[in-house]
């Protein structure tokens, strides 16, 4: 006899980020050397066109050299993937407030009402909706089987709980490690600048016995616009990787505690077949 099955909240979700971060990477890239050759390199920036002294802070952020759109680059990446990461996220958390939402599928099933707790999953949408709705699902499935002891049954909407949250978890944690990666590599990026112009100065102090004053003021420029864009881009990164993760934990331990609450109601609500 035919059934009719109720749409999963799989339809329809919405953003799920990126998958193509090298794309996201060369069009940052791209887009801070563009910005390093027609913005900070224009002559406006400088006093004649052979670019030794800046007249502003556009000027000065161009004798930084060029790791300065390496680092703009990576500050773009990161600035980009935390957008992209938010977008995600949002769209995983589904429509409502989280612990609402998990307090309701509690509600619902402490009542035994099947069809609102699916109901509710359909209007939440999100991730967490999707890995309730195929706990539900399994739920409902062993409802109607025969032939398995209680525990049997607990363990199997238990493994539909954990499968469906392992099918969720690649679009919550997608290009976190490239955020990650920024941390370090920031710093490091940042260092390799400040050690080229630290070598520019004690290069143009060694000149001749003397020192040119323009080249030693392009070095020590170098080595503090890297330095401090270094900083900077490990900083942001740091902030976005911490403020993601945690957002991810949040959604992690409404899974838990979704998945633990629809077993345990199964547990106590059926008898063990005869």
């Amino acid at each position: 006899m035919a059934t009719t099955k109720a749409a999963s909240p799989k339809q329809n979700q919405g953003f799920q980020g990126v998958r193509g971060a090298f794309w996201i990477i060369l069009v940052c890239a791209v887009v801070a050397i563009l910005f390093f050759i027609f913005w900070f390199g224009h002559p406006s920036h400088f006093a004649d066109a052979s670019k030794e002294q800046e007249v502003d802070v556009w000027g000065t952020i161009y004798k930084g050299g060029v790791v300065v759109p390496v680092l703009h680059a990576l500050l773009l990446t990161v600035i980009a993937m935390s957008i992209e990461r938010w977008l995600a996220l949002k769209t995983a958390f589904g429509k409502g407030a989280l612990p609402k939402f998990v307090e309701n599928i509690k509600t619902a099933l402490n009542n035994n009402d099947l069809a609102k707790a699916k109901d509710l999953c359909n209007k939440q949408k999100g991730s967490v909706a999707n890995v309730v709705f195929a706990s539900l699902k399994a739920y409902d499935e062993m409802n109607s089987t025969s032939g398995l002891k209680k525990a049997q049954k607990v363990a199997k909407i238990q493994q539909a709980h954990e499968e469906a949250t392992q099918l969720e978890m690649p679009t919550l944690t997608m290009n976190m490690p490239i955020i990650a990666t920024m941390v370090t590599l920031g710093t490091l990026t940042g260092l390799f600048g400040t050690v080229v112009g630290m070598i520019r100065s004690f290069s143009a102090l060694s000149d001749g016995g003397g020192a040119d004053s323009a080249a030693l003021s392009k070095g020590i420029s170098e080595a503090l616009i890297n330095t401090a864009f270094g900083i900077f881009t490990s900083w942001f990164a740091v902030v976005s990787y911490n403020y993601f993760t945690n957002k991810i934990d949040k959604l992690t331990y409404a899974l838990d505690e979704v998945g633990y609450s629809i077993a345990q109601t199964y547990e106590v609500n059926h008898t063990e077949e005869a």
